[in-house]
């Protein structure tokens, strides 16, 4: 039920999400973004970082929403990005942008569930952004993301407690479920790979946490 209701709500949502990452070229939607969107826009900017070099690398985007990451991955030249999502109407939105930036021929997008998709083989990269809030089973999908990679893995959480926190909770009420993290319950869920290869770093309303393949 909780999958259901989370798959219709981003649905219904998939237009003015899109909109979130466009918004930076009025005046006042830069301001808040700076204001109110400051994790979005923090978690977007490390993530294209952590991933270069990226000429020749291959990326699975889960839960690609509208394909933001995916299509500035693929200008940036990744040799091939998949993005998947189980809303429809997100992976229609992703295919869009792709064709408009020129990039299609270097991205796939389809719908689906990463947990039990068949992939074709492992990724340089993995990035999971803005999916973990929605997820009920975190160590499922931990390990199904470190099983796909060959190189890092890249996470995003949702900090629990702040007023940011609370407010979202209310936002959300009704709509979806949301799952909140504190620093321990992130090493607890992490305690298993080796500490040289997490990292953990707090962007703020969320932490940033990298996992760095070595075998």
């Amino acid at each position: 039920m909780a999958l259901q209701e989370t798959d219709e709500f981003f649905n219904s949502y998939a237009g003015d999400f899109a909109a979130l990452y466009g918004a930076e070229h009025t005046c006042f939607n830069r301001v808040i973004n700076r204001i109110f969107r400051k994790s979005m826009w923090a978690r977007f900017t490390h993530t294209l970082a952590a991933c270069r070099p990226v000429a020749g690398k291959t990326v699975l985007d889960v839960g690609c929403g509208p394909g933001h990451y995916a299509v500035a991955l693929a200008q940036e030249g990744v040799s091939a990005v998949t993005g998947i999502d189980f809303a429809p109407a997100m992976v229609e939105l992703a295919r869009t942008r792709a064709a408009a930036a020129g990039v299609a021929e270097r991205c796939t997008f389809m719908v689906g569930d990463f947990l039990t998709h068949e992939f074709a083989a492992p990724f340089d990269y993995v990035v999971l952004m803005g999916l973990m809030d929605y997820m009920a089973d975190a160590p499922a999908a931990i390990s199904r993301a470190l099983t796909l990679a060959r190189g890092k893995v890249l996470f995003s959480f949702p900090a629990a407690g702040g007023v940011l926190a609370l407010q979202r909770r209310w936002r959300y009420r009704g709509k979806c479920p949301l799952f909140m993290y504190s620093r321990k319950h992130l090493q607890s869920l992490f305690t298993d790979i080796p500490p040289a290869c997490v990292t953990i770093d707090k962007l703020h309303r969320d932490y940033f946490v990298t996992v760095t393949r070595h075998d």
